[in-house]
């Protein structure tokens, strides 16, 4: 087994975010007549506290939380996307991740030039990027349109091709964050087959879901983040029990 691993020692992350003010209706109602919403400056949004953790060759570790709880921007930090604060990170092995899988996108360019465009984002190169281009057309079957302006796709067209260029390879660490949404019946089975086999060709995979159905099918250690603090590391049903009592839900058994 390969020494791939994810280690976080004391990492925090602080972003700057504009900060605007609980208004009533009356005055919200006025601020929209003048198309200019009320602030009140620059905020600090502290967003991962002081989290510690060690992920090792192996592991299937899912994350859960609440919306904003933490885990997409623990993804992100991991992905190397976001720039910590303090502390260290450090990350062993090929990093695959699986969000915001729109990025790289040039609109006015053709979906064939933004197999390439994108490639290059996720660090491979034009001639593994044109070997595989025959491949990805396939996958996201849009025929003739490939050929067509990006700005002329619908939602589902441009995640189709989203996701067949960022599924071509995979890597030592998948970071996984709820990515299949859009398209058809016939695309969401080949979807979930790709996903399942990167899966299991990943040495280490991180999944953040609210589908505990799937965590439980899926991973075997859970990570619980709350307001951006590691609450809980553990056990999955651990994980899943303590997840339930911090936001008072019932019936997740």
């Amino acid at each position: 087994m390969k020494n791939n691993r994810i280690s976080l020692s004391s990492v925090n992350l602080h972003y700057a975010a504009v900060a605007y003010k609980d208004r009533s209706v009356k005055s919200l109602m006025a601020g929209l007549l003048r198309q200019r919403p009320q602030n009140t400056g620059i905020a600090d949004i502290h967003a991962l506290k002081d989290v510690s953790v060690e992920i090792v060759s192996g592991e299937r570790v899912g994350l859960l939380g609440h919306n904003g709880a933490g885990k997409s921007t623990f993804l992100k930090t991991v992905a190397g996307l976001y720039p910590i604060s303090s502390g260290t990170l450090k990350v062993v092995g090929q990093v695959r991740s699986l969000f915001d899988l729109s990025l790289g996108f040039e609109p006015d360019a053709t979906g064939r030039e933004n197999i390439l465009y994108r490639g290059l984002l996720l660090g491979l190169t034009p001639r593994f990027m044109r070997e595989k281009e025959a491949e990805i057309v396939e996958f996201a079957g849009l025929g003739e349109f490939i050929d067509y302006p990006i700005k002329t796709y619908s939602a589902g067209m441009q995640v189709r091709l989203a996701f067949a260029i960022s599924t071509t390879v995979g890597g030592d660490v998948l970071l996984l964050d709820e990515v299949i949404g859009a398209g058809d019946a016939n695309f969401m089975a080949k979807a979930k087959a790709r996903i399942t086999s990167l899966i299991e060709q990943a040495e280490i995979l991180v999944l953040a879901s609210h589908d505990l159905g799937a965590l439980r099918s899926i991973c075997t250690r859970g990570l619980v983040f709350h307001h951006g603090t590691l609450m809980f590391d553990g056990n999955i049903e651990a994980a899943i029990a303590e997840y339930a009592s911090i936001n008072g839900l019932n019936n997740v058994g």
